[in-house]
């Protein structure tokens, strides 16, 4: 009996005495497919925003992607300086931008060498910090041919995206490439149901109604984010412990 009492009382000392895991952030570089929305733009969500629900306790998730920046301007405003002013070791700082950077009509407009060097100084300063860098290529827009196979609008940046990584060792998801790949899987109709298609009267924030196939609907945001996710745990890394567990009911 003394030797089970003794037992019951150390179970918890041990518990105590176990080494708590360190505390993380994960920081999102990014533009407005990421970034977190106004209650203005409502049905419309970026997918850093359901991104947040995947984590336990010690993972905190600091979305600092913003509408319409391009890797120039997203450090021209300071916005990357609020991420290396926070960042330290053990954290992670998923990078994904393009979508701004590739439209020369934009004043966001960056050169494809720009692009590359500005990717290539994010990993830099990210590792100067002992924080891992993610580059993931810019999500895919949905664009369908005449024969319902879903075209790329990204190639070039994308690629890019893909052979900074390669040259610098860097962690990579290939979102354009896996989000074609979803918005082929569910068709030319069904993937309208990913994106912030609305008829006109449908909802108040839009009354004249909405057909955008850049940004997601809450459906889409959850599904990129869900992507996003399958794709880090195929990483091996740490960070993929941390991912909430679920609650079983008895």
């Amino acid at each position: 009996m003394k030797r089970k009492l003794i037992l019951l009382l150390a179970i918890p000392a041990m518990a105590f005495l176990m080494p708590q895991k360190k505390k993380i952030k994960v920081f999102i570089a990014g533009d407005s497919t990421a970034s977190i929305k106004e209650t203005k733009a409502f049905p419309e969500t970026g997918w850093g925003m359901p991104f947040v629900y995947f984590w336990d306790s010690t993972v905190t998730v600091v979305n600092k992607a913003k509408n319409g920046r391009s890797t120039s301007s997203f450090r021209n405003e300071g916005l990357w300086k609020q991420i290396t002013d926070q960042a330290g070791e053990g954290d992670y700082v998923l990078i994904q931008f393009g979508h701004n950077d590739e439209v020369p009509t934009k004043k966001t407009y960056t050169t494809e060498a720009e692009f590359r060097n500005n990717l290539t100084q994010y990993v830099k300063e990210t590792r100067d910090k002992n924080a891992t860098p993610i580059l993931i290529t810019p999500v895919a827009r949905r664009k369908f041919d005449a024969n319902g196979k879903i075209e790329g609008t990204h190639e070039v940046y994308s690629q890019i995206v893909r052979d900074v990584a390669k040259a610098a060792n860097v962690l990579l998801i290939d979102l354009d490439k896996k989000s074609q790949e979803l918005y082929q899987s569910m068709g030319v109709e069904t993937s309208k149901y990913l994106f912030n298609y609305l008829e006109a009267g449908q909802h108040p924030n839009y009354p004249d109604g909405k057909k955008d196939d850049t940004h997601f609907s809450e459906l889409g945001a959850r599904l990129i984010a869900q992507l996003v996710l399958k794709e880090l745990k195929g990483l091996n890394i740490e960070l993929t412990e941390r991912v909430v567990s679920p609650v079983v009911k008895k």
